[in-house]
């Protein structure tokens, strides 16, 4: 086969990846914070450390335009090229949903100690742990180890390839709470990290997610929207509850909207049930926002409720946000939150998007998955997360997402996720794989090298035979 890449490529990159070169990645990483708009400290650190150990790749540090969300954001791109080939893009993100500060972590985690830092545990230090490595720094790492080893690989050959490398800035989902819901007017988008890497570009004939994934392969990934709720009444002092509308305040009958919401989920999600579809809906409140923690004795007037949705192909926001809205009507009118005010507002972030199974890019996958695993992978349904892989599919790049699973997290600190080293070390091989084969088939050819002299002044700097002399390369 035209994708078949000759072993001693193989064997090379998959020589280049290991266990030691993970943990600092990993540590370069982990080494500060790197919350969403406020990467760039991260992206650097990472910059520096990869320059030094692979100086023969190109490492750059791209920022983002500053706003309010995204003050100091930046990507981290990787470059590797010879010849003119198609661009394979390997793709995983910075930040982390969480940042690592108690301010804006304690409301989510329930705590308020330091993150914890990254450790090496288990007799022959074989699980590394520590936080912010399932979103997504344990992908990430395995995405750069692989990427430096497949570019290492194919410029020791000398064979055609055009490799990058983007460990972009904002890849989380997140909502703007400042943009109010009563005008039902979305906020503007974000760029986004992806969206700024792709900016005047030509697009990559390619990519690669890498992200913490179930076991096996995505080729479709739903896409995601905000909803958001809002109830509001009178000014009212909590010694006049009695008198207040609704009687009590808006928060003691908080309990009727999150039934109608259970009743709105169950029935939205009843409509799309599809065993056989490759993607799945869900809804989750997560987020409840009222009243001022400092004046207590002064009943909420306003209650803002904040939704998190994933989207199947062919939803339309606004006939969900629409549907959403026509139930809580329905379900508040006969209760004492009847006389409040309601408003319902949703905004897109992505929709959903897939990428034919047939494409080349999924079977390479397919191929390093079973070269590296013994078995075909086990085909997915009814995946319900979402990814920048969306964002990729929908300007025309044929993506796949995969990466390594997490352990069960630490029981005592849920906090610090858990990943087996060696697995670490399968899915940057795997990766590397995906990437010579990539290579491999958009050649179109196999050659034997007759080359007596080293092409590779990297690996032999003092000249001598060519490692791949002889054979195919």
């Amino acid at each position: 086969m035209d994708d078949e890449v000759p072993a001693p490529l193989r064997h090379a990159a998959a020589r280049a990846v290991d266990e030691a070169t993970l943990v600092d990645a990993l540590a370069a990483l982990t080494a500060q914070p790197s919350p969403y708009g406020r990467e760039r400290a991260t992206a650097h650190r990472v910059a520096d450390w990869a320059t030094g150990r692979w100086p023969e790749l190109s490492w750059r540090v791209d920022p983002l335009e500053r706003t309010a969300t995204t003050p100091d954001s930046a990507n981290l791109v990787g470059g590797s090229d010879l010849g003119d080939h198609p661009e394979l893009l390997i793709y995983s993100h910075l930040d982390t949903s969480l940042t690592g500060g108690t301010d804006f972590d304690a409301p989510i985690t329930g705590r308020h100690s330091p993150a914890p830092a990254l450790e090496l545990s288990g007799p022959a230090g074989e699980v590394v742990s520590g936080f912010g490595l399932s979103v997504a720094r344990a992908a990430a790492a395995a995405a750069l180890v692989g990427y430096a080893a497949a570019a290492e690989t194919l410029r020791a050959a000398g064979r055609p390839h055009r490799l990058t490398l983007l460990l972009a800035a904002t890849g989380t989902h997140r909502d703007d709470p400042t943009a109010g819901p009563e005008d039902g007017v979305a906020p503007a988008p974000t760029t986004g990290g992806v969206l700024h890497h792709l900016r005047g570009r030509p697009r990559p004939a390619a990519a690669i997610v890498a992200k913490t994934s179930p076991p096996g392969i995505l080729t479709a990934e739903p896409g995601a929207m905000f909803l958001r709720i809002r109830l509001s009444s009178g000014f009212h002092p909590a010694l006049f509850r009695d008198t207040a509308t609704p009687p009590g305040g808006l928060l003691a009958h908080l309990g009727v909207v999150v039934e109608a919401l259970e009743e709105f989920r169950r029935a939205h999600l009843a409509l799309r049930a599809d065993p056989d579809a490759l993607v799945g809906a869900e809804l989750g409140l997560g987020a409840v926002r009222a009243g001022q923690p400092g004046k207590p004795d002064l009943l909420p007037g306003m209650v803002d409720l904040h939704l998190y949705l994933t989207t199947v192909p062919g939803d339309d926001p606004a006939q969900i946000t629409d549907a959403l809205r026509a139930t809580l009507a329905r379900r508040l009118r006969d209760t004492p939150l009847a006389d409040c005010g309601l408003a319902v507002a949703g905004h897109p972030a992505h929709p959903a998007a897939s990428t034919p199974p047939t494409a080349p890019i999924c079977r390479h996958a397919d191929a390093a998955w079973l070269a590296a695993y013994g078995r075909p992978p086990v085909p997915l349904r009814g995946w319900t997360g979402s990814t920048d892989g969306v964002v990729l599919r929908a300007r025309g790049v044929p993506t796949v997402r995969l990466g390594p699973p997490a352990l069960p997290p630490d029981p005592a600190d849920p906090r610090r996720e858990r990943y087996a080293l060696s697995e670490l070390v399968r899915f940057a091989r795997l990766y590397a794989d995906i990437a010579l084969r990539h290579q491999q088939a958009s050649t179109g050819r196999r050659v034997i090298c007759h080359d007596t002299v080293s092409l590779c002044a990297q690996r032999n700097p003092d000249g001598g035979r060519c490692p791949f002399a002889g054979q195919e390369r």
